[in-house]
């Protein structure tokens, strides 16, 4: 991040603390920001190219800004703004669809407007600098345990080696079916910028290339606004669909096919929406997707996108998708995804990642790379090459964060060039190589066709000598607790207690 984009991180995430004694969450202040922050560049824009703006007039940010709104004129001002908006299409109704005034205080409401978004010439500065401001402030929401996006925010550094191990090309479509704030998408298009693409390509990158579906609207809003900031899609007054669609990306087949999917799903194993009866009483029932191009049907949320990304591809088309242990050793649905996966595609990689780098924390997860394929008699999957970048790894998101130079070692050995190249680092003369392959067999012969793959001696098993930092310690048994909690939750919602 630039000193800049540094400095408006900063000044804009300050003012959070003031609000926060009014009650107001992170995610609270961050939505405010967006829908202001919106409104003032499309007045830029407009002063700046002498295009009128698709914001309705009377709705605009000159009118907000005006000097003669005050007190309970300006905060019902600003309340029939955004209704207004929410029922506006493109961009807007993207930005502003359900949107609400949280700031109860005029005072702290026009101090926002005049002294934090309204100082700042949002037109000079690059989309660069807009866009790591913004997504500075996405972080920073993200790293609130209790009430931030933590659950939508993927790693950067895991982002990035994912991103370069596929290696998404001019002209194809990057899509993300669960896209949270934005992460896969937008380093993909920092990738396929440094490709240095022509003007057609440019075209095509800000307005075809990627997609991303994303379940929750106030945090769609948030994506949308991240790519708006970096260059992505259309104007509010632009002709083209806006690159994120809120939707449920699972409740039906896809309408197109991707050439690159990426993807980080939702933690929690169960798809479950809450009902409440005549009575007043709620309950949780579990939801399963009765879908014909599916192997099998489950409520595991997790094992249901697998089989949405495998019919999200394009024959030959790449993905990398980020799923947790339960995916690779699980019975029945499980094993059923796991056998058909791996012949009708070539999963052809897997990453252990650690423990330790995701804000929702309690979580072990892998990153399964697999490429579609079409029909054929034979299973197209010949080895499945693994990395444990987990097993004698400790990670906090404090004191010991991880770095993109942490997976140098697994990208090298991913060698995205020509996979045919690879070579292994363990053997039983190197048992400390984390870098080996299983043939298909091999992962048949296994009970469940379970790819939950992992050789390395554990090290703090058998010496207390080489046990991690007793704050790490702690936190991975806390990582433990948690996911053993989710797992006996699912269990008590499935006995429907």
């Amino acid at each position: 991040m630039s000193r800049q984009s540094d400095h408006i991180t900063q000044k804009l995430w300050s003012y959070c603390q003031v609000l926060r004694d009014d009650g107001l969450s992170y995610q609270d202040y961050l939505e405010q920001l967006t829908f202001l922050l919106f409104l003032k560049m499309a007045d830029e824009r407009e002063t700046l190219t002498g295009e009128e703006q698709a914001i309705p007039e009377g709705y605009r940010w000159s009118d907000l800004a005006s000097a003669q709104l005050e007190g309970v004129e300006l905060e019902l001002h600003y309340r029939h703004t955004l209704e207004k908006l929410g029922r506006e299409g493109g961009m807007l109704g993207l930005i502003f669809e359900k949107a609400q005034s949280k700031i109860q205080d005029p005072a702290k409401l026009r101090r926002l407007i005049v002294d934090l978004i309204g100082a700042e010439d949002w037109s000079s500065m690059s989309a660069d600098v807009k866009g790591d401001a913004y997504e500075g402030l996405l972080e920073r929401n993200a790293q609130d345990v209790k009430g931030g996006a933590g659950q939508y925010f993927t790693p950067r550094p895991v982002i990035d080696a994912i991103i370069e191990c596929i290696r998404p090309q001019l002209g194809e479509v990057v899509m993300d079916p669960a896209c949270g704030t934005g992460g896969f998408l937008l380093a993909a298009h920092e990738f396929l910028k440094g490709l240095n693409p022509d003007r057609d390509q440019k075209r095509h990158l800000r307005y075809e290339a990627l997609r991303g579906v994303e379940l929750v609207p106030n945090v769609s809003r948030l994506c949308g606004m991240n790519l708006y900031l970096h260059g992505i899609g259309p104007d509010a007054a632009g002709d083209h669909d806006p690159p994120i669609e809120t939707d449920d990306a699972l409740r039906d087949e896809p309408s197109s096919h991707a050439e690159v999917v990426i993807t980080n799903p939702p933690f929690g194993k169960k798809s479950s929406i809450t009902v409440v009866n005549e009575a007043g009483e709620s309950d949780k029932q579990t939801i399963t997707y009765n879908r014909p191009d599916f192997w099998t049907t489950t409520s595991n949320k997790q094992l249901n996108f697998v089989q949405h990304v495998k019919s999200l591809l394009a024959i030959h088309g790449r993905a990398a998708v980020v799923v947790p242990d339960n995916v690779l050793f699980e019975g029945g649905a499980g094993e059923t995804v796991r056998r058909n996966l791996l012949k009708e595609c070539d999963v052809h990689t897997l990453l252990r990642l650690p423990t330790g780098i995701f804000y929702a924390q309690g979580v072990k997860a892998n990153v399964l790379f697999f490429d579609r394929k079409p029909g054929a008699k034979d299973p197209w999957t010949k080895q499945l090459w693994v990395y444990d970048l987990r097993t004698n790894k400790h990670f906090t998101l404090k004191t010991r964060r991880m770095t993109r130079a942490d997976l140098d070692e697994f990208v090298e050995c991913y060698h995205p060039e020509n996979r045919q190249d690879r070579e292994p680092t363990w053997s039983e003369d190197t048992p400390d190589g984390r870098w080996r392959s299983y043939t298909y067999d091999d992962l048949l012969a296994r009970d469940k066709v379970s790819l939950d793959l992992f050789w390395l001696r554990d090290e703090s098993l058998e010496d207390s000598a080489n046990l991690p930092e007793p704050q790490v310690l702690a936190q991975e048994i806390a990582d433990d607790l948690r996911a053993a909690l989710e797992e006996i939750e699912g269990i008590l919602a499935d006995l429907g207690t």
